[in-house]
């Protein structure tokens, strides 16, 4: 092996102490010993990149060159540009040494050079042996970097991400109460991947890793940590300011749709934030800490960042407190079920959306986009999903007979096979006509296990039970579920239906899907409508069926009773005006 990278082994240990090791620090009483006598020809730059050491006989070769505080441009002029800058580059920013050659003279033959990260700055080491093996060499910097980086993105790698983590948490002499780990997770990858498969899903990975460096900044340092979880660290900065400033600078960055072969697919991302040592002083306490937040931010929307804090652990503990909780809920009688009134324009009630509530004796009213996940994940959807189908089946049995109930499914009760037998047994028991049942499902549901899912879905439609398609739009792959399944309902997002008054773009797709179903002959269910505008447009571009707050919010049991239709003022009677009837 060629000698400089011994001598390099070397230098990486010169600054070793008990309690761990850091980068070789200039300063070293070894290090400027072995200066003096080395063969080779070394230098030290600071972080400015300016000369702050280097071996005697390198100051008899490059001359006035050679002082300290000279820059690193003016003694190789040739790592100004070219590929032996965008080496350069590439070793402050991922901290893994490589060679490059360097023209110093012009036609004559380029000098090797090794370039490497220090604690202070960089590190040069200029080969003094003319009979090196340049394949020898190029293949040491090539298993060294597959050891280090991710193939497919060229970030570095969860190996060298645990290895960083610890040198800084170690390094008690640097800067490491100035450190912080940024955790970042894509927001909706899976779907994409599920969707459009794993070759996009790739070209999505790759274009995120694009899209993370393009906001680092000095002493940053990214890494594909697994899947979809990237993280960065920083090392030395002003915190907490550098950190929630590239946090903000990432989520900005993930803002813009990727366009993949045409396609503008949106995938946001979420940071969770912690800093060294003050949030751990060891590399998995330090991690877990950055979890947390990312959760937070998760939980908070998504698309944000949020730092930790000791109050995060308590949600925690309250989260997994809220599981053990959610098991008992059914035999607590804590789950019931409330009703959101479907609308056939002007003023006709067609049936109710069954909705789930859950009624902690301690905490109260807990929002269904936290239980639900928890229920899906712990296995417990199979019998929660029953006692809903079946409840909301006897209560519909008290409503006048064409009145139909709208339950939602969860992707978990596909799980099994044994859904379809459920169903049957419910309407067998309750004695309720299977055609007024309408079953609403996600584009999730066909996410994995197509096939058997499709002859779920078909098994269920010999039944008589009427498919509905939920949030119609938000997804990829909608257009081709629709040319696979006779889906008798498709119901458009409220995504879709908040702005449409004043966004024509909305507007546009409103319409488009309105088209689109009404010649396969499906019919169109629209939600969150929340006012007057938005219940007029939608009535006079031929919008089947109407559900939001404006025409009726979910209500206990005990009122309906008393709910009748909410009158939309000045409207006349347009049954069979609008565009589709």
């Amino acid at each position: 092996m060629h000698r400089f990278w011994n001598l390099f082994g070397y230098l990486k240990g010169a600054g070793k102490s008990g309690a761990g090791h850091h980068e070789p620090s200039v300063n070293d009483s070894r290090l400027a010993n072995l200066l003096e006598n080395t063969a080779d020809l070394v230098s030290f730059y600071d972080g400015d990149l300016r000369l702050t050491q280097f071996a005697a006989r390198l100051g008899d070769i490059r001359g006035s060159a050679m002082v300290a505080g000279a820059s690193v441009w003016e003694i190789y002029p040739a790592l100004a540009d070219g590929e032996s800058r965008e080496a350069l580059d590439r070793v402050l920013r991922d901290g893994v040494p490589c060679t490059t050659a360097l023209h110093l003279v012009p036609n004559r033959k380029p000098l090797r050079a090794l370039l490497f990260r220090t604690s202070d700055g960089l590190g040069i080491i200029e080969s003094a042996d003319m009979h090196a093996k340049p394949v020898e060499e190029a293949e040491h910097v090539k298993l060294l970097h597959q050891a280090t980086h991710d193939v497919l993105t060229g970030l570095q790698n969860r190996r060298r991400f645990s290895e960083r983590l610890d040198e800084i948490l170690s390094d008690a002499n640097g800067p490491r109460e100035r450190s912080a780990l940024l955790q970042i997770d894509l927001d909706d990858f899976k779907s994409v991947n599920d969707t459009l498969g794993h070759g996009t899903g790739d070209t999505l990975l790759q274009l995120a890793a694009n899209r993370i460096r393009g906001v680092l900044q000095d002493g940053d340092s990214a890494y594909r940590y697994a899947g979809d979880e990237f993280a960065v660290i920083q090392y030395g900065k002003g915190q907490p300011g550098d950190a929630e400033w590239l946090a903000e600078a990432l989520v900005d960055a993930f803002k813009a749709p990727f366009i993949i072969n045409d396609i503008p697919l949106f995938v946001g991302a979420s940071v969770g934030i912690a800093f060294g040592p003050q949030h751990g002083t060891e590399s998995e306490e330090l991690m877990k800490a950055a979890d947390i937040a990312l959760y937070a931010a998760k939980r908070d929307g998504r698309g944000c960042f949020r730092t930790f804090n000791r109050s995060m652990m308590l949600l925690l503990e309250q989260r997994e407190n809220l599981r053990r909780s959610l098991r008992m809920a059914l035999e607590r009688d804590e789950l019931y079920l409330e009703y959101q009134p479907l609308i056939r324009p002007p003023a006709t009630i067609v049936g109710f959306e069954a909705l789930l509530r859950w009624n902690h004796p301690e905490i109260g009213l807990i929002p269904p986009n936290v239980f639900i996940p928890m229920a899906e994940t712990d296995g417990l959807m199979d019998e929660i999903g029953r006692w809903v189908l079946e409840q909301a089946c006897r209560q519909a049995m008290t409503w006048p007979s064409p009145l139909t109930i709208a339950v939602n499914l969860s992707p978990a009760q596909f799980l099994g096979g044994s859904l379809t037998d459920t169903v049957a047994q419910i309407i067998d028991s309750v004695g309720i006509r299977a055609d007024r049942i309408e079953l609403e499902i996600t584009e999730t549901v066909l996410l994995e296990q197509t096939v058997d899912n499709l002859d779920t879905l078909n098994t269920l439609n010999v039944l008589g039970i009427r498919i509905s398609l939920d949030d119609f739009g938000t997804h990829y792959s909608s257009l081709g579920y629709l040319k696979n399944f006779p889906f008798d309902t498709l119901k458009i997002d409220q995504y879709f239906i908040k702005d449409l008054v004043t966004d024509q773009k909305s507007q546009t797709i409103v319409r488009s899907i309105l088209s689109l179903a009404h010649g396969l002959g499906i019919s169109v269910t629209a939600e969150g409508v929340e006012t007057e505008g938005q219940a007029r447009w939608l009535i006079d571009e031929g919008c089947d069926c109407l559900q939001g707050n404006f025409l009726g919010a979910a209500m206990s049991v005990s009122a309906l009773r008393d709910y009748t239709v909410r009158p939309l003022q000045e409207v006349h009677d347009l049954e069979g005006q609008g565009r589709h009837k």
